[in-house]
């Protein structure tokens, strides 16, 4: 006889814990939400006014980088991207949304990344 355990699905106990976030935080076309998604080959950020249900701005390693460099430098460079876009729309303040995700690796680059090059949160 075998004994089967569920092991909860990883994305799923991940989307709880961004779930549980996302109702304390919410953003405004003022100080809009900075979420962070990533994939396992590549990173996302947007710039979220919830109010009016509209995404400001965005960049990501898919579309946004073309050298290959490693995952974190990728990161690196979105948060560097994105900070520049939002002060484009003179956007300075934001509310770090990090997608249910650590703050570690990729997406505390990408925070720092943004928070070098002028975004505050």
């Amino acid at each position: 006889m075998t004994i089967v355990i569920n092991k909860p699905d990883k994305n799923k106990v991940r989307q709880s814990r961004h779930a549980r976030v996302r109702r304390k935080i919410s953003g405004t076309a003022e100080c809009p939400r900075l979420n962070v998604y990533r994939s396992n080959k590549h990173i996302y950020a947007q710039l979220i006014d919830d109010v009016a249900g509209v995404t400001l701005a965005s960049a990501s390693s898919k579309k946004d980088l073309t050298e290959s460099v490693t995952k974190t430098d990728s990161a690196t460079a979105i948060g560097k991207i994105i900070a520049e876009r939002a002060q484009e729309k003179d956007i300075k303040q934001v509310k770090f949304d990090r997608g249910g995700y650590l703050y570690h690796g990729r997406v505390q680059a990408l925070a720092e990344a943004a928070r070098e090059n002028g975004l505050e949160f």
